[in-house]
């Protein structure tokens, strides 16, 4: 566990999951249009239920409705846009955690201004892995500790949850799991539907992403490639026990 960590314990981690499936809290996802259908499926899968319309003359009702919110900038057309702008307010309103995925930030201005906008309505949660990190932050640590407000998931090879001065680290996961599209973008919704079963943002996500990376170890053990992957993927996620978690978690 790095310096300065909360002492979590892979009990606590096992606790906040067996929590999670029997809440099965329901989260709103405004996401791209390649994510939805497999992050639907994660997240009834893993224990939550998803709702994912994006359009503006009704997504304030379903935040209203739902326990958490996902923003995810994968395809941030027109609608996607003005839906996204309806649902923070909403969500902020009602003091419900949301979730913030910077889908290749770098990749343009556009993008760029938009994910440093809505920044600015301090989501719960963003994930995003090692380049959108340092597009967006430069040194992720330094943010982290100015904004102590925003929990930060950065995945890679060692996957960190940060906030303020502390950072957690995790070695779960398979090779497989970065061979399958939008694996990332459903974590997302996942971390975020965990913290509307945790006040504590990081253990929330530390939670979630042991149960994932865990049930990603599990499936490649049953698959053979990417393709077989899927489906043993959503199996093991819906089967993993939280005893078996306990076990299997390995901090970095």
């Amino acid at each position: 566990m790095a310096q300065n960590a909360p002492e979590y314990t892979a009990e606590q981690i096992a606790d906040c999951v067996a929590r999670f499936r029997t809440r099965r809290p329901h989260v709103h996802c405004i996401t791209n249009s390649v994510a939805q259908h497999f992050t639907a499926n994660v997240l009834l899968a893993a224990g939550a239920t998803p709702s994912m319309t994006i359009a503006p003359d009704e997504v304030e009702s379903f935040v209203t409705m739902a326990d958490a919110l996902l923003i995810n900038l994968g395809t941030m057309d027109e609608e996607r846009k003005r839906a996204a702008h309806i649902a923070i307010t909403a969500a902020n309103a009602q003091s419900k955690p949301w979730a913030l995925d910077p889908v290749f930030v770098q990749a343009s201005k556009g993008r760029m201004a938009l994910a440093q906008e809505l920044l600015k309505h301090s989501p719960t949660l963003l994930r995003c892995n090692a380049g959108e990190a340092k597009a967006l932050f430069g040194d992720t640590a330094s943010f982290a500790a100015q904004h102590s407000e925003i929990c930060i998931a950065k995945t890679g090879k060692t996957d960190e949850i940060l906030q303020g001065n502390f950072t957690v680290g995790f070695q779960n996961g398979s090779p497989l799991m970065d061979c399958v599209t939008t694996m990332g973008c459903a974590l997302n919704a996942v971390m975020i539907s965990f913290s509307a079963c945790e006040d504590d943002t990081a253990l929330a996500a530390c939670a979630a992403l042991s149960l994932y990376n865990i049930a990603g170890e599990e499936a490649a053990v049953r698959a053979a490639g990417p393709g077989t992957f899927v489906p043993h993927f959503l199996d093991c996620l819906a089967e993993l026990a939280p005893d078996t978690i306990a076990e299997r978690v390995r901090f970095a």
